[in-house]
């Protein structure tokens, strides 16, 4: 028997997504699901899908010479669609 926790969110259309580890395909499982509503703060300590820390990591992380686009020269005309 494996164990998966996860903290998402039902939408207004009550639709849950779990996403599975590969490994659980083309298998016969059974599922238990327990809903455990969080409260604000809980919901709020750490943006969605970001690991602790991350921002503070990488925000003003560029210290090298400025970053630079090249012109990126004229799109092609395309043929108009039916």
């Amino acid at each position: 028997m494996q164990s998966i926790q996860i903290k998402t969110h039902i939408g207004e259309d009550g639709l849950l997504q779990v996403r599975l580890p590969v490994e659980i395909q083309n298998k016969d499982v059974e599922i238990m699901i327990i809903i455990q509503p969080l409260e604000p703060s809980e919901t709020q300590s750490q943006p969605k899908n970001w690991q602790p820390g991350f921002f503070e990591e990488v925000i003003g992380g560029w210290e090298g010479e400025p970053l630079v686009r090249e012109p990126q020269g004229e799109l092609p005309e395309r043929e108009p669609f039916l």
